[in-house]
């Protein structure tokens, strides 16, 4: 299950997701990205991860997409957060390695 919450302050719209990034769940972070891109004018955007459980190959292919279409600030606190905020903002995904 995921959790996506879009919390717009102050110039700023953070993408909280809670739980796993995976399967049916990486179609309904791409619906919600899409509800809220072309309202982004001139904002920042932060991609709260904190609460990440799992992510599939897919969902990072999607948050590393948001990430380049929108310069997103990844937000991560801990070994395995910071992991999956590694693979996001890598610019080249090493296969095989």
């Amino acid at each position: 299950m995921l959790r996506i919450s879009v919390e717009p302050a102050n110039g700023l719209v953070t993408i909280r997701l809670e739980g796993r990034v995976v399967g049916p769940w990486v179609d309904e972070c791409d619906r919600a990205w899409r509800s809220i891109q072309a309202d982004l004018g001139r904002k920042k955007v932060r991609l709260d991860l904190r609460e990440v459980q799992f992510m599939d190959d897919r969902g990072t292919g999607l948050l590393r997409e948001i990430r380049k279409a929108s310069h997103a600030e990844v937000v991560a606190d801990s070994p395995l957060t910071e992991y999956f905020a590694e693979r996001i903002t890598r610019e080249i995904e090493i296969k095989g390695v």
